[in-house]
């Protein structure tokens, strides 16, 4: 895989020197790819990522991945709140309802894998738009295979059912602060947004498996601690 060098405009340096320890997964939901290049490459819209993936695995890069491209917004992920500043942004080109077609999920499996050995970064950071802007974004959504990167050591996905006693508003919220939802927004919103990326299609009050999901989480990948040796 060779990627195409398109250069956006939009971009600029990482504040304060920061190097990318995230990587951000979103897709277009525009017509085309191509649609998504004009306007990610656009200076009107202000808006750009790293690199952009259209469904026949074809990959362009826009912004070098030592600078700052403009993708995420507001959000924050752990003690994070400059997200752009410390992440790799790459756009999938899909409607948000559609599956991702195997050509492009193996396009970015071969991304990711750079990415981790270039900067690396950790299995647990590399979330989903919807994971830093929950309930402002939805992106990659619920049909992007979460399950499969993790089968391949670029995301995380509990592979047991994980279940808890049910926890109050307060304590739920907390755990999932510790895992790294720590934007603003109210337990209900922040189990649709847990729910997006571990249960899709999962609906109802929440239940014992969105607490032990959450309890996983929390235990196992509390965010911004260090690895855990070996």
């Amino acid at each position: 895989m060779t990627p195409i060098w398109h250069p956006s405009p939009n971009a600029g340096p990482r504040r304060g020197g920061a190097r990318p320890d995230l990587v951000v997964i979103h897709y277009t939901a525009m017509a085309t790819a191509e649609a998504a290049l004009e306007r990610l490459c656009d200076p009107a819209a202000e808006v750009s990522s790293h690199h952009l993936i259209c469904s026949r695995g074809t990959v362009w890069t826009l912004v070098d991945e030592a600078d700052r491209a403009w993708h995420a917004g507001a959000g924050a992920w752990g003690a994070v709140r400059d997200v752009n500043s410390r992440s790799i942004g790459i756009e999938l080109a899909n409607d948000g309802q559609s599956p991702f077609a195997a050509p492009q999920m193996a396009a970015l499996e071969a991304l990711l894998a750079g990415a981790v050995e270039r900067w690396g970064i950790r299995p647990e950071r590399i979330i989903g738009h919807s994971d830093c802007a929950p309930g402002r974004k939805t992106d990659p959504g619920p049909r992007f295979d979460w399950r499969r990167l993790a089968g391949r050591g670029l995301a995380v996905w509990p592979e047991a059912p994980q279940e808890a006693s049910d926890m109050d508003d307060a304590a739920f919220v907390d755990a999932l602060r510790r895992a790294g939802y720590t934007a603003s927004a109210d337990p209900a919103t922040l189990l649709a947004a847990l729910r997006l990326r571990f249960r899709p299609g999962a609906e109802g009050p929440r239940d014992a498996r969105d607490v032990g999901v959450a309890h996983w989480l929390a235990h196992s990948f509390p965010v911004d601690a260090a690895p855990q040796p070996a």
